[in-house]
């Protein structure tokens, strides 16, 4: 079979126009054969476990496996069907079973621990002893100093929770896939851009119908929620899309959602740690859970008096305009998008046609150019999974290669909602060799039509920015091991460059560069940029309030014990009651659609865009301070943040680069709350 499959073949770059679907499973199952067999040499030898022999070793073992499950799993993310998200049903636990052998290996185990007590007598590099580190903790922390019994009952807890995951998300995917607000009278589409509406009627006529459709995909939901006129509209479409896997049918997630923290709280006790939060911050910057929550608290009580303000004024606002006596969470977008252009006389339809995509791509490449020397060069031989997908390969000043890099920008049937960065190949340094890394970047905006290329919301092009801050981390991981390489940080480290990039968006510096309007060529004017800089804090407060709102539904699952929790909606709201502004709706919850923290990495972690805004925010002010293109900060943040990976802990590396401890307060001025 290795024959045939590509899979199995030794590749650099990822063979997707050679791997038909039946390929997948063959590859994962022989690709943990062989990486049973690696283990199995490390534990077989009667040598002294030594740092080479055992922590490198483990290190470099399973590396098919992890590229192989690599490229499944983006796939599942970013081009699924049906068949590939059986496949995923079925890997997961095998995965998971390989994994828990792994960390519950004791020969193997033993040897590891060996090693790590007699750490203080080698002579180790920084990045070594965070290594070896980080590999004891990887079996201390997954239940190596279990007896024999709770050890199997963790294996019985992580195999339910692989599936289950994998559940919610198909779930939330189907949901969202499957809805659509078919409308046939354009004058009930009142207030929406030509754009848009051109957009809706391709829509419906790929479908075979009349008039237009607009879904709960965000590039068709977000216009529709700020400019359609028509409230019930809004409100119809708000209800689906706040309703998903939430409507006590096939494609539920309550049960799910209470399954998950239950089965993570007990997870966590097993381990011997308090709750699964607990377990989670042992290796967060935070640290503990009431850090969190204190940080999260502190943020609330300097924002929410500026959030009460701004909902205040919005009501009246809402009520003075249109009448509207009650403000609902479906005029949010509308009302604030017209008090937006009465305040500042912007709106997203005047910039979009600066914002033209292959102009925003080349602005961020020649910005990447100028802070850290590196330059992108579009190549056509490279095999993609889709045909919309564009490669890169990126040079340093010198002309030296540094990375492959993939974009894949529109929404697609087999395609997750949001923006992700992700990486093909970790960089790694093996057998003397700088292995380099390949990265890509996902994101779902707006297609080009047949009479308009695709032209970016202001918002999306903050996205764009967001994510390529995620692949500088990646393109510029210069770690000797893979495990430490890139974005391999604390997730509450690993938001910072991605949050740092997107402050260039409002600098008349970095815009002049690349904001051209699509037709004329003409540049952003200033007047332009002016409103861009002072409506980037409207609404600042709500803004905050909203994001604070997550992280405490994120930790009111997961720092407290959740076994008496039955109601998933009514926990929600007593989560949700500190920070409430707008009427609750009843039909709708966040938890059975909230896949950051029951689908991806974020359980216990969602505080940490916030806690990332405040590194951010001290370290932008840094680059203000010495000019936003400064080679002297760039290189400081090259050298000891991007290049750095997780080779060490995170506040030394900041540290290094900033001088000094970050400051909260820098957040708070920069969002004009203080």
């Amino acid at each position: 079979m290795s024959q045939e499959n590509p899979l199995l073949q030794e590749f650099d770059t990822a063979p997707f126009s050679k791997i038909k679907t039946e390929h997948y499973k063959p590859a994962i199952e022989e690709a943990i054969k062989i990486a049973r067999e690696e283990i199995q040499q490390i534990t077989a030898t009667e040598e002294t476990p030594t740092f080479e022999n055992t922590i490198v070793a483990l290190e470099h073992s399973g590396e098919k496996l992890s590229r192989v499950a690599g490229i499944f799993f983006n796939i599942n993310s970013a081009e699924t069907n049906d068949e590939i998200q059986k496949i995923a049903q079925e890997v997961s636990p095998w995965l998971s079973e390989f994994n828990n052998d792994l960390l519950l290996n004791e020969a193997l185990f033993k040897r590891v621990k060996h090693v790590f007590d007699e750490r203080k007598k080698l002579d180790l590099t920084e990045e070594q002893k965070t290594l070896l580190d980080k590999h004891y903790k990887a079996f201390s922390r997954n239940g190596a100093n279990l007896s024999e019994d709770k050890k199997n009952e963790l294996r019985k807890i992580d195999l339910e929770l692989a599936k289950l995951s994998l559940t919610f998300g198909e779930n939330v995917l189907a949901e969202t896939n499957r809805y659509e607000l078919h409308v046939t009278d354009k004058n009930e589409l009142d207030g929406l851009p030509e754009s848009e509406l051109e957009n809706a009627e391709e829509l419906a006529k790929k479908k075979g119908k009349e008039g237009y459709i607009f879904t709960l995909h965000f590039p068709s939901y977000i216009p529709f929620m700020k400019y359609a006129k028509n409230r019930e509209l809004r409100k119809k479409l708000a209800i689906a899309f706040g309703a998903k896997a939430f409507q006590n049918d096939k494609y539920d997630n309550q049960e799910i959602v209470l399954k998950i923290a239950k089965l993570r709280h007990q997870r966590a006790n097993l381990l011997g740690f308090k709750t699964h939060a607990h377990f989670v911050l042992e290796e967060r910057m935070a640290k503990s859970p009431e850090k969190v929550n204190e940080f999260l608290e502190e943020m609330l009580e300097k924002a929410k008096p500026a959030a009460e303000k701004e909902f205040q004024e919005l009501e009246n606002f809402a009520k003075e305009l249109d009448g509207i006596d009650r403000l609902e969470k479906w005029d949010s977008a509308y009302y604030s998008e017209k008090l937006k252009q009465k305040l500042f006389q912007l709106d997203d339809e005047q910039l979009k046609p600066y914002f033209k995509l292959d102009n925003v791509i080349h602005g961020v490449f020649l910005i990447a150019k100028k802070l850290y020397g590196i330059h992108f060069k579009e190549v056509f031989n490279v095999d993609k999974y889709h045909d919309e997908v564009k490669t890169y390969e990126i040079y340093d000043e010198n002309g030296d290669y540094q990375a492959l890099f993939y974009a894949d920008f529109h929404p697609r049937e087999g395609k997750r909602n949001g923006a992700w960065m992700t990486i093909y190949k970790e960089q790694q340094v093996k057998d003397g060799k700088n292995e380099r890394p390949h990265v890509s970047n996902v994101c779902n905006f707006t297609r080009p039509t047949s009479k308009k290329p695709s032209l970016l919301t202001f918002n999306e092009v903050t996205t764009l920015f967001h994510e390529f801050g995620h692949a500088l981390h990646g393109i510029l991981a210069n770690s000797t091991y893979s495990s430490l390489s890139g974005p391999s940080v604390y997730w509450d480290f690993v938001e910072l460059p991605s949050q740092l990039m997107e402050n260039w968006c409002y600098e008349k510096e970095a815009l002049e560069l690349f904001a051209r309007h699509y037709e004329t060529d003409e540049v952003i004017p200033m007047e332009l940029i002016e409103k861009i800089k002072k409506s980037a804090n409207f609404h600042e407060g709500m803004q905050t309030v909203r994001q604070i709102s997550f992280g405490m539904l994120d930790m009111a699952w997961h720092a407290a014990d959740p076994t008496s929790i039955n109601d998933v909606k009514k926990h929600e709201l007593e989560a949700f009651e500190a920070t409430r502004l707008y009427p609750d709706v009843p039909e709708n919850c966040m938890s059975t659609s909230f896949g950051h923290i029951f689908q991806g990495g974020y359980s216990a972690g969602y505080y940490s865009y916030k806690w990332a805004e405040v590194l951010d925010a001290d370290a932008f002010a840094y680059f203000k301070e010495k000019g936003i293109f400064s080679e002297e900060v760039a290189t400081k943040f090259k050298e000891n943040v991007l290049t750095k990976g997780g080779t060490e802990d995170p506040m030394v590396l900041y540290k290094r680069f900033r001088g000094k401890e970050p400051d909260a307060d820098a957040l708070l001025k920069r969002a004009g709350l203080i």
